[in-house]
């Protein structure tokens, strides 16, 4: 049952603070344009499409609020959308979208996070974890981990320093069942309520996670996946933004 049938509508956080400096690029990730739109507002229309969207938060990099504001107020017109400068890491920037959501009276019973640098997440993968968040409280878009997963030991690390410019060499400490391991994406959707929560305990234990679900989840909250798809991949390195421009710019030529 899609999320429209379950009549639930959902609010957005969709941290846009990266910078293109991996990339190689001069201004950050979200706002490279790619076949006549940037990556923010690629990666919001699917967002938009499901019709269960009633608010929108952005946390960008202060000089690209404008930016932000005019890219996505001229695409989404209709859109309910605030702009907010982001916090230093993305964990904070979070945490600055959901001060700004109850600052401005949101009371969304369910709250999405979702990188603005995902540009191909589908209608299908929101709808289906939003109908998972609404079952159990708590859920995220994985994918099953295609590669040996190995846990290293930091205490353990070697400056090597060789000829080829490698300068670290870890120990394995642990090889996990690769059967139970799962690569995390997002969206990742939540109650409101239990997202909240997460982050004042964190706030107030100084703790810091890589994603939304692992403060979930050291609240002592199930969480649950829902399997997604490896073209839903982050913009991260020089190889992402080629692909995502072969793909984005084949299938709109």
């Amino acid at each position: 049952m899609g999320a429209d049938s379950n009549r639930s509508r959902f609010a957005l956080i969709l941290p846009a603070a990266g910078s293109g400096q991996r990339l190689g690029e001069s201004i950050p990730k979200p706002y490279l344009s790619i076949a006549g739109r940037t990556i923010l507002e690629h990666t919001l229309q699917p967002f938009v499409d499901t019709g269960a969207l009633v608010h929108v938060v952005i946390p960008t990099e202060k000089n690209y609020i404008k930016t932000a504001r005019e890219r996505v107020i001229t695409s989404f017109s209709h859109l309910s959308v605030e702009v907010i400068e982001g916090g230093s890491e993305r964990q904070y920037s979070i945490e600055k979208g959901l001060d700004a959501m109850k600052a401005a009276g949101i009371d969304a019973k369910w709250v999405a996070v979702h990188d603005a640098v995902r540009p191909f997440i589908t209608v299908d993968e929101i709808q289906r974890c939003l109908d998972a968040a609404v079952k159990f409280g708590a859920a995220i878009v994985a994918v099953p981990a295609k590669d040996t997963i190995k846990m290293v030991d930091l205490d353990k690390m070697v400056d090597q320093g060789d000829s080829a410019g490698n300068q670290d060499t870890y120990r394995i400490k642990h090889t996990p069942n690769r059967a139970t391991c799962w690569q995390a994406q997002t969206p990742q959707i939540f109650d409101s309520t239990i997202l909240k929560k997460a982050y004042e305990q964190a706030r107030e234990t100084s703790a810091v996670g890589t994603d939304d679900a692992s403060l979930v989840e050291a609240l002592g909250h199930d969480v649950y996946i829902v399997e997604g798809r490896r073209e839903n991949f982050k913009i991260t390195y020089p190889i992402d933004l080629t692909l995502t421009r072969w793909l984005m710019e084949g299938e709109n030529a």
